[in-house]
């Protein structure tokens, strides 16, 4: 998810947990505590490809994160501690400390068992949110499995989730000087955020079962796919199905009653795969996205370079994981070391189609006027009419 939502999400937690004993400072603590995962932006892995398929990796997993909230804790109540006793030899007002006495005796008694508590819950929650996106997340690092956990129920920017903890936080602050209500407030805002997450679940089954029956009419049913939400909202979902080298694009919307799914049909360059796999580069973002990349050679004058595009993430014809995987010298590909991240080469942007299908599914919103016509194999009948 996107940092603001992070941060959102860990001063909810804060305020819930530490309320009452730090008032407005558990918002500020839990926000910072929560954000502290995507730190890993920061590492440059001097590839293209490692950068974004070694993004929540190591920093997202469950027991380092586990071991890190320990460890704060620890370092916490120490800190806690000692704070007690400086302001037992005297007044908080001579050390410029900015706690009430009520918050100074509130620290001094929150016990390891709630410190941690704190920590694990700021920590923990962040990458479990992120796996709810289709990026995928290392929950179980340094575990080898098989992919990137991902359930996708959210867009990686969902206005109505984030919007939902930021009022809770705007209450939370001005009635701060309450710290019950503080309290209250950031809890009712973690209740309210995961009541959404729920009906966005109930939402993807009613999406798999709608796909079911679209997918069934073009022979692949039985085909890998992927839900996930379109930009912005869960009215509207995309589902991705690939089966060998047949790739099928349908919108799903909520609102879309009895409309049949238009499902549109393209190439993935799979005569490409076995040249991209044999590359380490290749087999990396294989494991990232699975089978959801489409391969293509891309040629320069004399010049020719094997690139892979994540199709997954973002929307079909705005694909922003596009790499450079090779480039061919005497017949052979050699890998490109490093590998290069390529810009999206889209000359139209969907927004305003995109709400007015999440509203309606008539007219069709046919994605293949986003994607290049080389990728076309055919589309429903509201797209081909046109």
């Amino acid at each position: 998810m996107d940092s603001l939502t992070q941060a959102a999400l860990g001063a909810a937690l804060g305020g819930a947990v530490l309320g009452r004993h730090l008032g407005r400072k558990s918002l500020l603590a839990g926000a910072v505590v929560g954000s502290l995962p995507d730190l890993d932006v920061l590492i440059d892995y001097g590839d293209a490809v490692a950068n974004v398929t070694y993004h929540r990796g190591f920093s997202h997993s469950l027991f380092v994160l586990t071991g890190l909230s320990l460890v704060l804790a620890g370092l916490a109540q120490r800190l806690a501690e000692r704070l007690a006793e400086r302001r037992a030899r005297r007044p908080a007002q001579g050390l410029g400390l900015s706690l009430s006495p009520a918050q100074g005796l509130g620290l001094q008694h929150l016990g390891l068992l709630r410190w941690w508590l704190f920590f694990w819950l700021c920590l923990v929650t962040h990458p479990l949110l992120d796996s709810l996106t289709t990026y995928g997340t290392q929950l179980w690092w340094p575990l080898e499995v098989t992919a990137p956990s991902a359930t996708p129920l959210v867009f990686i920017i969902d206005p109505a989730y984030t919007l939902a903890l930021l009022v809770a936080l705007v209450i939370a602050l001005w009635r701060g000087h309450r710290p019950a209500t503080l309290q209250r407030a950031a809890s009712w805002g973690l209740v309210i955020s995961t009541l959404y997450l729920l009906l966005a679940l109930g939402a993807r089954g009613w999406v798999d079962a709608r796909a079911d029956e679209a997918l069934d009419r073009v022979d692949m049913a039985e085909a890998p796919r992927l839900i996930q939400p379109a930009p912005f909202s869960i009215l509207l979902w995309r589902v991705t199905a690939v089966d060998g080298d047949r790739h099928a694009e349908t919108l799903v919307g909520l609102l879309d009653g009895d409309t049949r799914p238009v499902v549109e049909l393209f190439r993935r360059g799979t005569e490409l795969e076995a040249a991209a796999l044999a590359l380490g580069s290749g087999r990396r973002l294989a494991w990232f996205a699975g089978p959801f990349v489409r391969y293509e050679v891309e040629r320069k004058g004399d010049a020719e370079r094997l690139l892979a595009t994540d199709l997954r993430l973002g929307f079909p014809g705005f694909h922003p994981f596009r790499f450079a995987l090779a480039e061919r010298q005497n017949g052979d590909w050699r890998a490109l070391e490093p590998t290069l991240q390529l810009p999206m080469s889209a000359s139209q942007r969907p927004l305003g189609q995109l709400f007015e299908r999440m509203l309606s599914p008539q007219p069709a919103l046919c994605v293949a006027d986003f994607v290049d016509s080389r990728w076309h194999l055919g589309a429903g009948d509201d797209c081909d009419a046109r």
